[in-house]
This record gives C-alpha cells, structure tokens and sequence, in this order.
C-alpha cells in the first residue's frame, strides 16, 4: 500500500537506527588508545572484547599477563573480572543489550506497517505500538550511553585514561538512540491522522439542510 511522508520519513529513521545500533553492538570501538603511547597496556574495547598488548594486573596480585583480543567473559580474564567488568560496564551492557531487543521488535513491526492496509482494524493499533517501542528502545539506548560517556575514560579504569578516547563504536550508538526519538514521533503521527481520518469518515452526514428556506409567495 502506498504511504505517506511522514510514513516513509518514520520507516528510513527506523531502518538507519537499526543499522547503527546493530553495528555499534557488534564492533569493539567504544573506547580506544588515542595512539600517542609507545607501547600502551590497553589497545580498545567493545561491549564484548578487549584487546590488549602485554598488560598486567595494575594491583600486581598475578603474573599473567594478556595480549591480543578477547572476548569479555573469556575464561582466562577470571582473574581480573573486577576490575575488567565494572558495574556500570555491566549496566552499560545490560541496557544497550535490552535497546536492540527492542529495535528487532521495531523493525518487526515496521516491516508489517510497510504491507499492511490502512484499512485493516489493527492498523492504528500497530502505528501507536511502534511509536512506543521506539521509545522505550530509545530510552534504554540513551540509559547505556550516557552510563559509558560518564564512566568509560575514568581513571580507576583502563590504564593510561588521559589516553583514552570514546571511539566511533560509541558514536554511532548515541546516533542510533537518538534517531530512535524521531522515528517514534513520526509513527505516532502517523496514527493520530490515520485515527482522525477514520472518525471523519465513520461520522454520520448531518440530516438538517443549512440551506436558508425561500419565502413563500402568495397571490393577493
């Protein structure tokens, strides 16, 4: 069925959201060594790997040390979970995990507005559910960027912090959450005009004419 602008806007912010959470989620980029050291400890860090390059426990309780890049729940990082896998690091994960859950339902949900009729009895229903599921996304995607812009180039955390930056996986996670807002209000709008076409439509024609009465005219 064809669809309106605003219909067509709300789709391509759903879709780009999706493709830049998903590739954020997925990439190892949300905190990198700037490159200025000679031989840095911590190279970057994802939502699920870490690279390093000969580092050690900075507390010096163990000898191990670890080079190369690791998935976070390694069995080899035990060792230094602590100090790897911080609270906030866990609510960092734990929220943007919970956002593309809730982009997947999105983009579900998206695909059946681009195929469903207007004229079908759920089709309102399905406008004003997707507006608020991108809302709720949004609003844990922002939860999890604002908990790691906050926190991620701490100084208790990786080593040499002033040489730390928040990479471009971190950018397009705050991109991504922010189109999440827009996407929704579009869909949203899309819906209340739907509804307010089918109320005009639905109302019944009035049955009292506007028409003013001609006078009647008499033979004297």
């Amino acid at each position: 069925m064809a669809k309106t602008k605003t219909g067509i806007c709300a789709v391509i912010l759903s879709v780009s959201s999706f493709l830049f959470i998903l590739t954020a989620f997925c990439s190892g980029y949300w905190l990198v060594n700037d490159g200025e050291l000679k031989n840095p400890k911590f190279i970057r860090i994802g939502l699920w790997e870490v690279c390093f390059d000969n580092f050690e426990d900075f507390r010096h309780q163990y000898d191990n040390k670890f080079t190369g890049c690791w998935w976070v729940f390694e069995e080899e990082y035990y060792i230094i979970h602590d100090f790897l896998l911080p609270g906030f690091f866990i609510a960092t994960q734990f929220f943007f995990t919970l956002c593309l859950t809730l982009v997947l339902v999105a983009v579900a949900l998206t695909w059946l507005y681009c195929f469903c009729s207007r004229d079908h009895d759920k089709y309102i229903i399905l406008l004003m559910s997707n507006a608020l599921n991108h809302w709720i996304a949004a609003l844990c995607g922002l939860c999890a960027v604002i908990t790691f812009g906050l926190n991620g180039d701490r100084r208790d955390w990786m080593p040499y912090w002033q040489h730390n930056d928040l990479g471009w996986s971190y950018a397009f996670a705050v991109v991504g959450s922010l189109l999440l807002w827009p996407a929704g209000a579009l869909f949203l709008v899309e819906g209340r005009r739907v509804r307010y076409r089918t109320l005009a439509e639905s109302r019944p024609p009035s049955q009292y004419s506007m028409e003013v009465p001609k006078p009647s005219h008499t033979d004297i």
